[in-house]
């Protein structure tokens, strides 16, 4: 029950462009299982670590933890530690878009997206998933209506890994379609309340800035 993913390009010129462009293990989104981990676009990082001097990495500091449960609290301070450019707030917002474009290259079948995003166990997942859907002739007509709360639910610093764990409490309309276009499941009127949680991770070591989602799952 995981999904892996990589967070968007330096994430203030992304955001300004897509902030809502963007894994996981779906609670009732598509209308049949899906397997599960994390991903990224065709030419850009969904959500990347911002360079150390850079105007991105001037943002909320890593001391603002309005939006960080207690359990994680002292992994996010070992990972600044380990990593000065890394900015909480830009990581957040980024895990937003990564969200949203995640879904979306799994609900079109979007490989070449996932492949990028994720790593090989969750693209396989994915694939797998995909390659099922489509043997059956179905599609997908899901829509993110919208992200309700974000938070940092846990993180963990082990070198050179870091590990952030964030959910998503967020609201997904769902139709699935057979291959004449009928409506086999679902409806686009009625939005399903989901809560996903994803797990980030990077070498802090790296010379890349890329996160990728290491697994996801749902609460």
């Amino acid at each position: 029950m995981t999904f892996t993913i990589v967070l968007l390009a330096l994430v203030a010129a992304f955001l300004g462009l897509r902030l809502y462009s963007v894994l996981g293990k779906r609670t009732g989104h598509e209308q049949e299982p899906v397997a599960r981990r994390p991903i990224e676009t065709t030419a850009q990082p969904m959500l990347r670590q911002p360079a150390a001097g850079s105007d991105a990495a001037v943002a909320i500091p890593v001391n603002d933890i309005s939006n960080v449960d207690m359990a994680a609290q002292s992994g996010i301070k070992a990972i600044a530690n380990a990593d000065r450019s890394f900015d909480l707030g830009l990581f957040v917002e980024g895990s937003k878009s990564a969200y949203k474009m995640v879904l979306e290259a799994y609900w079109r079948g979007d490989k070449e997206a996932l492949r990028f995003l994720c790593d090989d166990d969750v693209f396989d997942s994915f694939a797998e998933a995909i390659d099922g859907r489509e043997a059956r002739g179905e599609t997908l007509a899901n829509r993110l209506v919208r992200i309700d709360e974000v938070r940092v639910v846990d993180a963990s610093y082990d070198h050179p890994m870091a590990r952030v764990t964030v959910r998503f409490d967020a609201d997904i309309a769902a139709m699935v379609k057979d291959a004449d276009g009928n409506i086999i499941g679902g409806s686009m009127t009625d939005a399903v309340e989901t809560h996903d949680v994803w797990t980030f991770m990077r070498d802090v070591k790296s010379t890349g800035r890329n996160w990728k989602l290491d697994e996801t799952d749902s609460v």
